[in-house]
């Protein structure tokens, strides 16, 4: 277990239980069936769907069950605000009602945010699943930070009573994007003509990494080489600007500016939760394109905040390489709520 998380509902199962869990994500679902039990979570079966194939989440679930017996609890993450058991999801017109779950197949049915899950899945990890990015001072004391660049950005927390760690959601990734350069605020000024609103999340996610490339082209008039403007057309645009990095000039500058704005949001949560505990990235995006990173340049970036400087250098950056973790996270909490 990597890091012992809890919440003041938890209880131990008196017998095993099978939990179908859940992330529901802008573009992909994820959805497994656990057998839990008292500290242990067995994964039976699991599959991934288009979140867009389906018009509502209970038609997603009676797919997956098919013929199989009902299972005795539903945990399920959604990308958005969860309120009173409800979620419209941000990035996707889907909304998910736990209620109206649980009428349909008279089990209970819990429903979290997906960073709140990420955070309870930590819980599930082992070492080989978490990668260094930024040493600090590992095993360090406090509050946790944890960042997902994906479809969209998502933040959450983790408070820390000296021996557990409780976490809570977020929304921290739609707050205002903060230029820091020229540059930077010839990019704000891009963005606001764009969407009205610039928060983080419109440049450190899928469709982030497109609007950085945009502007690069667009307003700094950057070349695209042929081979890739051809790919574009035809592929994933954060895709083909991640794997084109090494040899397209503006592809590359696109990626570099990314993890420079992935580091500066890093720090702005470590400051807000007093995050010395350490630092989580996880999502879709990072693991794959980590070998395109500079660390330290990365380092310096996150650590350069002035008087909090000295605090932020030792506070550790731990990339999450399980993408898993959100779905782990909520079998670990249906498992496990009272």
């Amino acid at each position: 277990m990597l890091v012992p998380v809890t919440s003041n509902s938890f209880i131990d199962p008196l017998s095993p239980l099978t939990i179908l869990a859940g992330d529901i994500g802008g573009t992909k679902t994820n959805l497994a069936l656990y057998a839990g039990g008292k500290n242990s979570l067995e994964l039976l079966r699991q599959n991934q769907y288009a979140t867009t194939s389906y018009l509502n989440m209970t038609d997603m679930l009676v797919a997956f069950i098919g013929a199989d017996k009902i299972p005795d609890r539903i945990a399920l993450a959604a990308a958005g605000p969860v309120q009173d058991g409800q979620v419209k999801m941000t990035n996707h017109g889907m909304q998910v009602s736990s209620q109206a779950i649980s009428t349909h197949f008279n089990v209970p049915v819990f429903l979290i945010n997906d960073l709140e899950a990420a955070a309870f899945g930590l819980a599930c990890l082992d070492e080989k699943d978490v990668a260094v990015f930024c040493r600090g001072v590992q095993n360090k004391s406090g509050n946790i930070g944890i960042l997902a660049p994906g479809t969209g950005l998502g933040e959450a927390g983790l408070f820390s009573n000296g021996d557990t760690w409780q976490p809570f959601a977020t929304e921290g990734g739609h707050s205002d994007f903060a230029p820091r350069t020229n540059l930077d605020w010839e990019l704000y000024q891009y963005l606001q003509q764009q969407f009205g609103h610039v928060s983080w999340e419109r440049v450190l996610s899928g469709p982030g990494i497109g609007n950085i490339f945009d502007f690069l082209v667009k307003v700094k008039k950057k070349d695209v080489p042929a081979d890739v403007t051809r790919q574009l057309i035809a592929g994933d645009k954060a895709a083909v600007i991640s794997s084109s990095a090494a040899n397209c000039a503006v592809c590359g500058e696109t990626i570099d500016l990314f993890f420079r704005y992935l580091a500066q949001e890093s720090s702005n949560l470590a400051l807000k939760l007093k995050a010395t505990g350490g630092i989580f990235i996880t999502g879709g995006i990072v693991p794959k394109i980590r070998h395109l990173v500079q660390p330290e340049k990365f380092a310096a970036a996150f650590r350069s905040s002035g008087r909090m400087s000295t605090l932020l250098q030792d506070i550790p950056i731990d990339l999450v390489l399980n993408e898993t973790t959100p779905v782990l996270g909520a079998g670990y909490y249906g498992a496990h709520h009272a």
